[in-house]
């Protein structure tokens, strides 16, 4: 499993969640699935998991992404990171 990981802050989620769904740059139109999450104390500060069945696939879209122009909307934190799942406890 590859995914590619992000933390960003944003101004307002609600606006931020529309745009990402929007998906407008096409950064997700081969990716499995994804999965946001909002830090408890700080709902703005956000961690964003996008699955891709290869690394080739979240490298392109990596590159799409940062290409977008998309980050000059948020705060980034860290990432974009392509990296593999090297180990899963549970389900």
């Amino acid at each position: 499993m590859t995914l590619l990981l992000t933390r960003v802050h944003v101004d307002d989620y609600a606006t931020w969640k529309s745009m990402f769904d929007d998906d407008p740059h096409g950064i997700r139109t081969e990716a499995r699935s994804h999965r946001i999450c909002r830090d408890v104390e700080s709902p703005n500060d956000l961690f964003v998991q996008v699955e891709f069945p290869s690394p080739d696939q979240a490298t392109a879209a990596r590159e799409r992404l940062l290409a977008s122009g998309v980050f000059e909307r948020v705060e980034l934190q860290s990432g974009p990171s392509v990296v593999e799942v090297a180990d899963t406890v549970g389900g």
